[in-house]
């Protein structure tokens, strides 16, 4: 084997450097310096091996036929939701989370699941008995399942030339080496590295593989930025580690929508996928309480009715706080002030704490409407009756606008027993209402609204 040349390169200005600097000479950035591959010669025996690239050839897009890939379809709903009906052969995933929200037990038992496949699932972080114990408390078995605790590169291309597996799962993507490079596992270049290697060995052999991404303190994926754009879909697995409820959403597909989101309960053996999270993401209602409303948003392409929780209190203590979770704090503030000039309620001195139900994060502008109402009913301290939802979105004039996909928002309301909706006037337009089983109530000012519900 030809002897490997590395160099290090700055990542801000490009700086060459034989050797490695604290600091960057040319632009004075410090720990800038990544140590790259610059010669490799030819790859050693059991090292993946580009073979499919050699005789490709520009073709004309007219000339290329469409031929739509099979998805290797898993016994998890919503992990096929969110990579958007399945794992596409030769792709590549990235899946990133806290330490301990549950990522190895998702891979895991996303592997012994695929029953009828041959998945090889290589760990650099657990030994065999730590992964056997594990995967008994599990309720999934599988007799097709492999198990490898490897973290070079090279040992583990050996090992799937021999085993030619179906699927493969890494965990993860941070303790895997190179041996073409002398830094340690973890470092931006190792993670480069292994990565293209491994993209590599995807795209010629049609093997979808799964990583497992750690994040750092700010919650990005470790690493390089460029690991992000290599890979084909990046799952963000998030939720309280105090908190049974877990959420997989989607922040990068290739081969699907890019803003869905699956719901699973973390319990003593695994994951149990929640089928109908809107009956979770609402409490029950034990008693008539102020402050709390539900509203009706979209989360990719499935409709969710959550809770909306308010208190509104006299501020005793100097300037008055403003608290959020779950919900945009610029938005609630931008709320707060239409509340106030429009609609004349004395919220400038009042502390406003406000919560969404569940620890979900939400970004839809249909929930305004149930936010405004949900503060006015905790400053009035008067109930919204709980057969009530909301779903539009509110103006700086007061005025209450038009969302999209309202039929979905509406249908998903009335299936979980709500009795009347409110939504933008302008949504009625061309919608026939009759084979709806609830009350449509289209607004078109904030005030309409709290004259009939306070």
């Amino acid at each position: 084997m030809a002897k490997v040349k590395t160099s290090y390169f700055c990542q801000k200005c490009g700086y060459n450097s034989p050797k490695w600097l604290g600091r960057c000479p040319s632009c004075g950035e410090w720990n800038t310096l990544v140590e790259e591959v610059i010669s490799s010669g030819e790859p050693e025996k059991g090292k993946w091996r580009n073979t499919g690239s050699a005789g490709a050839k520009p073709r004309l897009l007219s000339q290329i036929s469409r031929a739509e890939k099979y998805r290797i379809i898993t016994e998890d709903e919503e992990f096929n939701r969110v990579l958007g009906g399945g794992l596409v052969p030769g792709s590549l995933t990235l899946i990133g989370g806290e330490p301990g929200i549950g990522k190895s037990t998702l891979m895991l038992q996303l592997a012994l699941s695929l029953t009828d496949y041959n998945v090889l699932y290589i760990s650099g972080e657990e030994s065999e008995q730590q992964i056997k114990m594990r995967a008994e408390r599990l309720p999934v078995h599988s007799e097709r399942c492999y198990v490898l605790t490897e973290t070079s590169t090279d040992l583990i291309f050996k090992h799937i030339e021999l085993i030619e597996p179906d699927v493969v799962v890494i965990d993860s993507i941070q303790t895997l080496v190179s041996p073409l490079l002398d830094s340690g596992a973890g470092s931006v270049s190792q993670v480069k590295e292994c990565t293209a290697e491994i993209m590599r060995f995807a795209k010629e052999s049609d093997v979808p593989v799964v990583l497992i991404g750690h994040i750092t303190k700010e919650g990005s994926l470790a690493g390089p930025k460029v690991l992000e754009h290599m890979v084909d879909t990046v799952l963000q697995f998030e939720g309280d580690r105090f908190m049974t409820y877990r959420i997989l959403r989607t922040i990068k597909n290739r081969f699907g929508n890019a803003s869905e989101l699956g719901i699973y309960e973390m319990l003593s053996n695994g994951l149990r996928q929640v089928s109908n999270p809107s009956e979770i993401l609402i409490s029950e209602k034990t008693e008539n309480l102020s402050g709390v409303a539900i509203a009706a948003m979209i989360e990719g392409n499935r409709p969710l009715q959550i809770e909306i929780q308010s208190l509104v209190s006299t501020a005793n203590y100097g300037t008055p706080q403003r608290s959020s979770n779950g919900f945009d704090l610029r938005r609630l503030q931008m709320l707060l002030a239409v509340l106030e000039k429009r609609g004349g309620f004395r919220l400038g001195t009042q502390d406003v704490f406000l919560n969404v139900a569940g620890g979900l994060k939400v970004d839809d502008p249909a929930i305004d409407l149930a936010v405004c109402c949900s503060l006015v009913s905790s400053y009035e301290d008067a109930v919204i009756p709980h057969s009530v939802c909301f779903s539009a979105e509110v103006g700086l004039g007061g005025e209450v606008r038009p969302v999209s996909r309202i039929e979905a928002r509406i249908s998903e309301a009335a299936k979980l027993g709500f009795e009347k909706i409110y939504v933008s006037r302008n949504n009625l337009k061309g919608i026939n209402t009759d084979h709806f089983n609830i009350a449509i109530r289209g607004v078109g000012k904030l005030e309409e609204v709290f004259a009939e519900l306070f």
